[in-house]
This record gives C-alpha cells, structure tokens and sequence, in this order.
C-alpha cells in the first residue's frame, strides 16, 4: 500500500500478511495522536478483543510532535521522542490484538491545513483496504485544533468511498471536550466498562505521556465512571463506565450536509433544552 509519508509505517502485531489483516477490520478508529485511539475508542477495542469474527485497527495521522516531556524523558530530543511514542502505540497494539495499526506520521500543521490532501488521500486509501463497519474518530466540538482537523478529513475520506463501501455508522468521540452537554437525544452512549484490566493497561503503556505530566490514564477512566453515574438523574447506573459520542453518520448519508451546520443544530438543541427547562420553572 502506497502511503504519502515515506516514514508512515503499518504495523500488524499477529504478522498476519497486511493485506488480510486489513481486510479482516470491522472497527477501525481514526485518531489524531498516538493514545488518542485507547482513550476515545475502547469501546470498539473492547468489542473486539479476543474475537476470531470482529478485528479492530486503528490509525494515528499525526507524528505527535510537541508533546510535555519530564521526568525520564525530559532530556530526549523530538526525534527521540517520537520514537517513543511510536513504539507505545505499537506497543498497545499488541496487547489490544488489534488488526493492524497505521502510523501516518503527517506534522500537525499539514493536517490542520484544509489546502493539503495527503491525509485524507492516505485515510481514503485505508478505508478502501479495511471497508469497516464502524468507524470511530474526534467529534466536531473538539477543544484541540488537530483531532477537529482529523475529524474533517476522516469524514471527506468516508464521502470519497462509493456508497456501498462507507461504513455503516461514523462516531465522533471525546478526548479534549467531552460530551456531555449534548441533549440526551444526541448523545450516543457506549458502554466501555467491560474488561477493566485491559483498559487502564492500554492506557498505562503511555509512560512517555503519564510521566510527562498528563495523568490520562486516570482521567480517562475517571470520565467514563462519572459519564455512568451522571448521565440519568432519576435511574440507577445501567453501565459501570460510559463514554459519549456524536452521531455523524447522517453526515456520510448525506453528503450535501456541511459540518458547521450539522454542529451547530446540535448546540442549538442543546440551547433549547436549557430553555425549555427554564420556561418550565418560571424565571426570576
């Protein structure tokens, strides 16, 4: 498989030939950075792992360049650096059983601009070769540039595939804002408290992330419990651990859709409920 970067790599942790690795992928999770895919997409590596019949890969589009550094890392240089980090998600890779997992390694700023179409051209050229059906990637009201950034060029790429081979759904799930502020009816909730254990050591194996300041491993944990117990104010927990998602599949369905628009009906709904609860209770 041709892909743009010359350092781009695809790793298939079963040294299953890659062309059958790929092909084997029902959920596959586009993320921006390396742990990105364990944080946002466990429900789908959850889904799969252990399983003959379904096989999750994932992609990480960016180098991760510019990452906190301290402790034993403080003294690496980038290139160093983003060895590190590479060989982290390789390393969560295989202990998830992924499928395979591609490392694009596009700078940031590259995938940030709108103008350059080697990222979607690389993500289209995969979802050609895995045809999954799920794909998982960052929602729309993403706090950090790049994930918003992957998030778009992840849905051009789905739009670039005939129909028949798009995925059946497109999730935009939380890493830098988390969503919970969607009204109810927009909120897709998945259940991410099955094997425990696996979870929070596909996200201890970030030691370079951790270490440099950013306890992921339990704030991503932490978020899926409060997520569980918040969510419904007047039931019990159905779920030990929830993430949330938006449902961007009507923006595959319909491709004259715009992204801003679709977003932005989502706040306003959002809005909405807020009013409605007011005019309910009277005002001050």
């Amino acid at each position: 498989m041709h892909l743009t970067k010359p350092t781009a790599e695809l790793f298939v942790p079963d040294n299953t030939p890659l062309a059958e690795a790929l092909a084997r992928t029902t959920e596959l999770a586009v993320g921006a950075h390396q742990d990105d895919l364990e944080i946002m997409a466990y429900h789908g590596i959850a889904r799969c792992f252990g399983r003959a019949d379904r096989w999750f890969s994932g992609i990480v589009v960016t180098n991760g360049a510019g990452s906190p550094r301290q402790g034993h890392y403080a003294a690496l240089s980038e290139e160093q650096m983003l060895l590190t980090r590479r060989r982290e998600q390789k390393k969560a890779a295989v202990l998830g059983e992924y499928a395979a997992v591609a490392l694009l390694d596009h700078p940031s700023p590259e995938v940030r601009d709108s103008t350059n179409p080697s990222p979607t051209e690389d993500l289209l050229a995969l979802l050609e070769a895995t045809r999954p059906q799920v794909v998982y990637t960052h929602n729309l009201a993403d706090k950090h540039d790049a994930h918003v950034a992957v998030a778009l060029r992840t849905l051009s790429a789905v739009r670039g595939l005939p129909p028949e081979m798009r995925p059946q759904r497109l999730l935009g799930c939380e890493v830098w804002r988390d969503l919970d502020w969607l009204a109810d009816g927009d909120k897709v909730a998945l259940a991410v408290g099955e094997r425990e254990n696996l979870a929070a050591a596909l996200l201890g194996l970030y030691d370079s992330q951790i270490e440099g300041g950013k306890r992921y491993d339990l704030a991503a944990v932490g978020r899926r419990r409060a997520h569980a117990t918040y969510h419904d104010p007047l039931a019990t927990d159905a779920a030990s651990q929830l993430t949330f998602a938006m449902d961007l599949t009507p923006l595959v369905a319909d491709p004259s859709l715009d992204p801003w628009q679709f977003l932005f009906e989502h706040i306003e709904r959002f809005r909405q409920d807020c009013r409605e609860r007011f005019q309910r209770l009277g005002s001050l």
